[in-house]
């Protein structure tokens, strides 16, 4: 392999290969839901109030639909990153989602079916040869019955190309005033405001036109401690949290030196659970410790990519309310949340119609950027509501 290639020869042999599935050890418990809920700052009573939830559709605490891939044991990347490429490393490039109409609530056991599905390689301004692989997550719960499929896709690419090629200059976090602060407070109470005013109750198709605007959620400041808080929010970085893949290593991977790790290793975990724990040792470390930030092409800590689309679904089904349903999503990301920053999001609608199948849908765009105006992450979904 010459110096400045990537070999993905590895990775046609699993191709459309069932892998082993994830599986949590232990059913989904409300305070899981209430954990979740907090940890992606999304403050709907219907998640974490069992009061307020009682009175609902659901008569009891639901988890938001983007609660799924918190029952996964890698935040939904594994069979988008199977199969070894030298010298690699790996970020979250987007999410395709679709919601089939069973939740999540306390007592159910939830496992993931995953099937790698297709690969490709492009050259891009970041690190040079990349390859964008996808794979597919089926989550079942202990019925059997599907409740979402997630096209995941990752980047993977070379950390040394992504070292020579990234400007690593801006590693000092935005500095804010106390002024700004408080505004920015502000601003998120009135996105809180807007679920209050919802409540139960239901939003109309024949009340929706083309154009309207939705309400603007803005999340952060972002910072290490809300990366973290984060983290445990996905179950598998609890210790023992899952029934443990016997299939990962981060060396056969690709990862390499201080990025590589026993991260997740089912059996180091039962003797020393900090050398498995991804927060501090293997490839997970970079989002929480600038050093390995700038060590993968980083500029400083950064968020994960299946928050950023946990952000996007709950700002889509927090819109559509308990009685609208979230049936699509496809989202792009183009650059993480860095601590410091803050995410804005905002979207319209741009279609509206009723399906083939009698169903009242709206289509809406989503855009997700910084205090700076770039943008993070762009998604498109379809969502169903009632009819008068």
């Amino acid at each position: 392999m010459s110096d400045k290639t990537l070999d993905c020869s590895d990775l046609d042999k699993y191709m459309g290969v069932p892998m082993q599935p994830a599986r949590l050890r232990d059913p989904v418990g409300n305070v899981d839901i209430r954990r979740w809920a907090q940890a992606m700052h999304y403050p709907n009573r219907l998640h974490y109030d069992d009061g307020f939830a009682a009175e609902g559709r659901y008569r009891r605490l639901v988890a938001p639909l983007s609660f799924a891939v918190a029952t996964d044991d890698g935040h939904g990347s594994a069979p988008a990153c199977m199969g070894g490429i030298p010298n690699s490393h790996l970020l979250f490039g987007g999410d395709e989602w679709w919601f089939y109409g069973p939740r999540i609530y306390a007592g159910d056991l939830i496992h993931n079916e995953r099937i790698p599905f297709d690969y490709t390689v492009k050259e891009t301004k970041f690190a040079g040869p990349t390859c964008f692989q996808r794979g597919d997550n089926f989550y079942k719960n202990q019925n059997g019955e599907l409740i979402a499929k997630q096209r995941s896709t990752t980047i993977r690419y070379r950390a040394d190309m992504a070292r020579e090629m990234s400007s690593l200059d801006a590693s000092d976090d935005p500095v804010w005033t106390d002024e700004q602060l408080e505004e920015l407070e502000t601003k998120k109470y009135e996105y809180i405001k807007s679920l209050h005013a919802l409540g139960h109750g239901k939003r109309y198709w024949d009340d929706i036109s083309v154009g309207d605007e939705l309400p603007v959620r803005t999340i952060g400041p972002h910072s290490v401690a809300s990366f973290t808080t984060e983290w445990r929010a996905y179950l598998f970085t609890i210790w023992c949290g899952v029934i443990r893949r016997t299939d990962l290593d981060m060396e056969a991977l690709g990862f390499t030196g201080p990025m590589a790790g026993k991260e997740q290793d089912p059996v180091l975990e039962l003797d020393n659970p900090e050398l498995t724990d991804g927060a501090y040792i293997g490839p997970s470390r970079g989002h929480l410790f600038p050093r390995w930030a700038r060590y993968i092409g980083m500029p400083r800590s950064y968020g994960y990519g299946a928050s950023m689309g946990a952000w996007i679904l709950d700002y889509l089904s927090g819109w559509a309310g308990e009685w609208g349903q979230l049936l699509h999503s496809n989202c792009s990301y183009r650059g993480p949340a860095f601590t410091g920053d803050i995410t804005i999001m905002t979207s319209k609608v741009i279609d509206k119609r009723v399906d083939e199948e009698g169903r009242s849908i709206v289509q809406v765009e989503v855009r997700m950027s910084n205090q700076l105006g770039t943008v993070m992450a762009t998604a498109k979904a379809e969502i169903e509501l009632p009819k008068k």
